[in-house]
Parts: structure tokens; sequence; C-alpha cells
């Protein structure tokens, strides 16, 4: 989780870092703090910033992004950070960027704590008051003077950084006017759905293309493996049956065809018979009428004959 923290002086920053670096296991940024063990390790950017330092000169950008890439470079880096103080410019924003991209790193949110200044104002004179009651010191930089001088440095340098993480869609507005705990809760809250999102996103870019319809050839598969072996079962039953069923078949088609054949014979050879019998009975009429013919043929012979004798 790589965070920044935006807001005015006194806005509770420092306090909400603490719990994110606990919750989270990141480590603080803190470019006040970055500096000094930068000076005290002696660096080569920790040497240049103790020159500009030791001259009374304000760090250049350059050299507060260089503190930073060496920071964040390290092991304990590696499962993030959180910004607290810096960026305060458009352009550190800007470096900020190019050199987490160079880096193949990316900002999960940037996160202002928004608070009511006269608000805060009346807060500050309330604890110098309790301080001076208890007789404590109090200190320089906490003032109500002081605090109204680095409010309007806030809004002229580093409120223009609302704007331009707004625009990258970046930005995650809370109001600070809450207690500790509620604030906490509501960062915790949109820290999970970004978390959320993100999952879903690597996700989606994992399911290849056309995922969907490969989905529903498996789903079909799957259910016709399913379905496989009760078609395979019913169609050994059909085969089984067909099998026991195939001798009694091919005996009826057998006889079927003797019967037949038997029939065709025997039609054969009624014709035949019929056909003798006929040609006899023609022969037996022929015959008959040949001798009826002869017989009538001498009978006027015979006649004649008889008449010749009587007379």
């Amino acid at each position: 989780m790589r965070l920044i923290l935006l807001g005015p002086p006194g806005a509770g920053k420092g306090t909400q870092a603490k719990l994110l670096v606990e919750r989270y296991g990141i480590v603080p940024l803190s470019t006040g703090d970055m500096l000094r063990a930068a000076v005290a390790a002696a660096t080569p950017i920790g040497l240049k910033a103790k020159d500009i330092m030791a001259a009374g000169g304000l760090v250049p950008d350059e050299v507060v992004i260089g503190i930073i890439a060496d920071r964040i470079a390290e092991p304990d880096a590696a499962k993030g950070f959180i910004l607290d103080g810096f960026p305060r410019t458009v352009p550190q924003a800007e470096a900020l960027d190019q050199l987490l991209q160079e880096r193949g790193l990316k900002l999960d949110a940037v996160v202002e704590l928004r608070v009511n200044e006269s608000a805060l104002l009346q807060r500050v004179e309330a604890r110098v008051a309790q301080m001076e009651a208890r007789g404590e010191t109090v200190r320089i930089d906490d003032t109500p003077e002081v605090l109204s001088k680095r409010l309007a440095a806030y809004r002229t340098q580093t409120e223009p950084l609302v704007h331009y993480y707004s625009e990258r869609r970046k930005l995650l507005t809370i109001d600070g006017m809450m207690t500790i705990d509620e604030v906490t809760k509501e960062i915790e809250r949109l820290l999970l759905a970004i978390e959320a999102a993100e999952k879903r996103a690597k996700s989606t870019a994992r399911k290849p293309k056309g995922s969907s319809n490969t989905s529903k050839v498996a789903k079909k598969a799957s259910k016709t493996a399913v379905r496989a072996p009760a078609a395979a079962k019913k169609q050994a039953t059909g085969a089984k049956a067909t099998a026991k069923r195939a001798p009694t078949k091919a005996a009826t088609t057998a006889g079927k065809a003797a019967k037949k054949a038997a029939f065709r014979d025997t039609a054969k050879k009624g014709a035949k018979t019929t056909a003798r019998k006929t040609l006899k009975g023609a022969k037996r009429a022929g015959s008959t009428a040949k001798k009826a013919a002869k017989k009538r043929t001498k009978q006027p012979a015979k006649a004649a004959k008889r008449l010749t004798k009587r007379r």
C-alpha cells in the first residue's frame, strides 16, 4: 500500500500516519526525518543536503526526490510506504510520479483530511491555554499566530494538490473534524474498497478473451460427460435386446420367405396341372366331336341303304 496524506497543519495527519503504519506494516516517510538520516549516514545526497542546510538554504526538490528514491529502495519499504509532508507542491508531485513510474510502482491513494481552519485555530488556542495553566512550556511553532501563517502557506502551495490528484482519480477526501477513531475507520473503509477493486481488476485481466464462451462450452461438455454413461448404458441395453431378438427375427423372416417360395412353387405346379387337365379335356372333346361327326355322316348313308332295300 503506497499512500500520501494531505491536509493543513493540525488536521491529524501524524496521528493517522502512525495508525496506518501499524495497520498495513508500511514505512512512514517523513522528509525531515529522511534528510536528517541521510546527513547522518553521509550518503552522497545527504552530504549535498548538509551543505545546503548549513548555508541556510532550502533543499531543492531534486535532492528531496533523491532521498526518497534511496529510501523506498530499501527492503523494509517493499510492502509500501506513507508520505506525510511531501509532496507540498505540484512540481514535487510530478517529480514523485516520475520516480514511481521509473521504479514500476504506483500510488494507491491520496488521503485528504479536510478540516475547518477556524476550528483548528480554536483548538490551538485552547491547547496553549491549557499548557500555560499547567505551567508547561509552549512550543514556538505551536501558537495561533504561527498556525495562521502555516495555513496560509498550505492554501497557496499545497492545496492545488487536491485538484492534481483528483484529476488522476487518486484522491480520497475525509472529514478530519470527526473523532480520531471515526477518521481511522473511514480511511480503512475506503482503502478496503480500493483493494477489492484492484483484485477484481487483476482477476479480469487474467481472464482470457472469450472465456465466457469457453466457460459455456466447458459447462456443456460437463453436462454431456454426465449424460454419457446413461446414454451408453441405454445404447448397450438396446444393442443387447436387438441381439436377443435377432435369431427370432431371422427365423421369422426365413419362415416367411419359405412360405412365399412354397406358395410360388405350389402355384406353378397347380398351373401346370390345370394346363395338362385342360389339354386332356380338349383332346377328349375333339375326339368326341370327331366321333359324333362320323356318326352323323354314316346315318344318312344307312338310311339310304334301308330305303333301297325296301324298294
